[in-house]
């Protein structure tokens, strides 16, 4: 079966975005653009810097579909990165400056980036290429604009505006490459269905790795409405962006699934601004209360077809038998639900998920094979070159139309609003010492978060431990796709045709997980109150002082709420670093004290200065 978008098709922007962020800034020049606990910027502000930015950029040989690294966390210079890039005529291609090196450096190369842009206290982090380094500095003075420069840097619609690095199935990630015309009409159908305007007050809350980034940044901008930037803790604790989101008087919110699902959880007062809260990356299982004062619009698309493919509201329900449906195909995209021989496959019946329109990207990068393989000829449509996209989700279409989301034909997971390929993990695990064959699962922890779990066989007369593993995998994945429990195996299961047999891996289970040695239960005072902590989050019945965090279904949205608790309680700040680096009872009791030592000392120095 195949559907098209209900709502009358309308035409991309006629200006790429970064052009629509021009027009604002001449239109409404001391309007805030972008805010964050480090300062304010106005739209004239914003371009004067993006500007500057651009005219460096062009001098380093910036042109159409040069691809530009933006090493920065989310922040003003972020944002102001991004569009200093677009505006150079260059696509600008966001790293996280939390990936391990080893990760950073296989993009960098892969994409044959010539330029990193970073800033102060993440410069030093950049690995060492080919490739040259610019800080961004938002305390230089506005240049004097030279008035070529904006003709020169002219794009196509057809020009790459980003690339987002994804997990890839060979064990290596890959480059999907959006176009200016697909990056328009996402944020034109954005602007239109969601009635955009000036006064809108949005947030910019993703991973600056996750494709929602982009989402979040460009309608708003184009229309002239502001971006706010909560800290890193605020970001992921549902009780405090709550809170934050009523005093920041937010009007748009886009929330990963599994903080989305907790939010709606909350009390909320019947005049908060807010008005939307969207949603995806997960499946969606919850229905949002009758009496939020917010509409709750689940959203799916592959990073493959510019962040958006379907979009929805959710009704308000209590007692619904199945779970929220991803919605309708968005304005100009087209979905078709095809068997193996690329035929309809009757309504209510489920087959692949395949999708066409504005919104497919261009392809990999530097994968010609895999491009062609996934971005196939659309037969559904008569425009010359018309190509669909091969999704591998098992969808089915539901009564009313809307598209019921069923899971992934092949064995792709999605961990917290990431998409990751298993085979890439594995590719690593295989690396370890010690370990001979190795597979990774899905599977629900005791909170109900999807966690990923390891199995390996080990080699004879090898000493393999979780700690080991762990540290390993850590250095080199992202931290979203490091395994938080390893379970060891004599072999691995089998099917017939000698692939690993997923449904005869064991689940979890307190005999067959890997265990470093443990030892005693929680003795100091600081062990027994981060015990009662951590069994709250982590819904446990008991803990030992080396019990590990991730181990036993944390991950970093449950570690960002121990800071929280962890500050309320022992009045100290931990990192979520200190987390990863110390994950037991133990070791983050230890760091607590030291903290609390730290904090005792300074102030009987300073009694001391005052006597």
């Amino acid at each position: 079966m195949k559907v098209q978008c209900e709502h009358p098709a309308i035409g991309p922007m006629e200006l790429p975005v970064f052009r629509l962020v021009e027009k604002q800034a001449a239109a409404q020049p001391n309007a805030l653009a972008v805010s964050s606990k480090d300062g304010d910027l106005t739209y004239r502000e914003l371009d004067e810097r993006a500007s500057h930015l651009c005219s460096r950029l062009r001098q380093l040989g910036v042109r159409s579909d040069v691809p530009v690294a933006l090493y920065i966390r989310s922040s003003l210079e972020m944002v102001v990165g991004a569009l200093g890039i677009l505006k150079a005529g260059g696509a600008y291609l966001p790293l996280d400056p939390d990936y391990p090196a080893a990760r950073v450096s296989m993009i960098l190369n892969d994409a044959k980036v010539p330029i990193v842009i970073t800033r102060n206290g993440e410069n030093k982090d950049v690995p060492e290429g080919s490739w040259d380094t610019v800080d961004i500095d938002l305390q230089l003075p506005s240049p004097v604009l030279n008035s070529s420069l904006r003709t020169e840097s002219e794009c196509a619609p057809g020009d790459l505006s980003y690339i987002i690095y994804t997990s890839g199935s060979t064990g290596q990630p890959k480059g999907v490459q959006i176009s200016h015309a697909s990056l328009s009409n996402l944020a034109a159908w954005h602007c239109s269905d969601f009635a955009v305007t000036s006064s809108d007050r949005a947030t910019q809350i993703a991973g600056v790795g996750f494709d929602a980034a982009v989402w979040e940044l460009w309608p708003y901008l184009a229309s002239g409405a502001s971006i706010h930037i909560p800290d890193d803790w605020t970001r992921t604790e549902p009780v405090l962006l709550r809170n934050w989101l009523l005093s920041r008087r937010i009007t748009i919110c886009f929330l990963p699934t599994v903080l989305a699902e907790r939010i709606i959880t909350l009390d909320w007062p019947a005049d908060a601004s807010l008005r939307l809260i969207l949603t995806g990356a997960d499946v969606l299982t919850h229905y949002p209360r009758p009496n939020l004062p917010f509409k709750l619009v689940n959203n799916y698309g592959p990073t493959e077809c510019t962040v958006v493919a379907t979009s929805g509201i959710v009704p308000p329900s209590e007692n619904s038998s199945r779970a929220p449906s991803i919605g309708r195909p968005i304005r100009n995209t087209n979905v078709y639900i095809l068997n193996e021989e690329l035929k309809d496959v009757p309504p209510g019946t489920p087959g692949q998920l395949y999708i066409g329109g504005a919104g497919v990207a261009r392809g990999y990068v530097h994968q010609p094979e895999l491009t062609a393989t996934r971005f196939v000829p659309d037969p559904f449509r008569a425009e010359p070159g018309a190509r669909m996209f091969a999704t591998g989700d098992l969808c089915s279409f539901l009564p009313d139309g809307q598209l019921a989301f069923l899971g992934r034909i092949d064995d792709q997971i999605k961990i917290r609003g990431y998409r990751v390929e298993p085979n890439e993990i594995v590719s690593n695990l295989i690396q370890c010492p010690g370990v001979e064959e190795a597979a990774v699962a899905a599977r629900k922890s005791s909170t109900e978060d999807t966690q990923l779990v390891a199995y390996f066989v080990a080699a004879p007369h090898s000493s393999v431990t979780y700690s080991s593993m762990h540290e390993f995998l850590r250095a080199r994945l992202p931290d979203y796709m490091v395994p938080g429990v390893f379970i060891s195996l004599k072999r691995l299961p089998l099917t017939q045709n000698g692939k690993v047999d997923r449904a005869a891996l064991p689940e979890p289970n307190p005999e067959n997980v890997l265990k470093d040695e443990s030892s005693e239960v929680p003795q100091s005072p600081v062990e027994k109150q981060l015990s009662d902590i951590l069994i709250s989050l982590l819904k446990v019945d008991g803990l030992r002082v080396d019990d590990n965090f991730f181990q036993l279904g944390g991950h970093s949205l449950l570690g960002a709420q121990v800071l929280v608790r962890v500050h309320e309680s022992f009045g100290v700040e931990l990192s979520l670093r200190t987390i990863f680096d110390h994950p037991t009872v133990a070791g983050i009791s230890a760091e607590i004290e030291r903290l609390i030592l730290e904090k005792m000392e300074a102030s009987a120095t300073v009694r001391l200065r005052n006597v």
